[in-house]
């Protein structure tokens, strides 16, 4: 059987979250470290973004469609249930990580501190700052989510969690959101618990090199 094979830079939260899709799955995977707009992303996915994937004669690009695919081509524990209203719940919170909170948490706050742009290389507050309310609006919304059963939609691992705990993991490691996280009781033991899964650990990518 052709092996399942993910492009894009490790550090890409999105191609984390394909990562951990294969391997929640049991599906062995191979990484080929490549940024946006390479040749061989483009080749796929027409944008230049970043996770591509390739197996066999199937080839797609973006994070959902791929963890998607993973999750229906093989065999494995289900990270989109079968029952119609889990899947529906599941799709819910994987769709608010995607398009709400990670445009904020990632694409702004986090970028301001990973690649801020400023010519002395240090964080840039004129994009942070105004950030700040809004992420700490979704982090209380997220442990919210999280209080009932420990997972961010229903009583298991889904995708939902393949695609929140990567960005959480390096909201940990800043400042502001790695305070504010502390502060909240459920999405803090949450987090605790997601970097104990063996599949999370074996995934976790190198530094951004600097």
């Amino acid at each position: 059987m052709a092996e399942l094979e993910i492009l894009g830079i490790p550090q890409s939260n999105f191609v984390w979250a394909c990562r951990l899709a294969a391997a929640e799955k049991g599906v062995p995977h191979s990484l080929l470290p490549l940024m946006p707009h390479a040749p061989e992303v483009k080749a796929i996915n027409p944008t230049g973004k970043v996770p591509a994937m390739r197996h066999g004669a199937v080839t797609l690009g973006e994070s959902r469609a791929i963890c998607g695919y993973i999750d229906a081509a093989f065999d494995g524990p289900r990270l989109i249930p079968a029952d119609t209203a889990k899947a529906a719940l599941v799709e819910q919170w994987a769709s608010i990580v995607n398009t709400v909170v990670e445009p904020v948490c990632v694409r702004q706050y986090l970028m301001g501190y990973f690649f801020p742009g400023t010519p002395d290389g240090s964080p840039n507050r004129a994009v942070i700052d105004p950030a700040i309310p809004k992420m700490q609006d979704q982090l209380r919304m997220l442990d919210q989510a999280v209080a009932a059963t420990g997972f961010l939609a229903g009583d298991a691992f889904s995708l939902a969690d393949v695609f929140l705990v990567p960005n959480l993991v390096y909201l940990s490691r800043a400042p502001e959101s790695g305070a504010l996280l502390k502060e909240l009781p459920a999405l803090s033991a949450y987090l605790d618990r997601m970097l104990s899964r063996p599949t999370v650990q074996a995934t976790i990518p190198p530094p951004i090199p600097t």
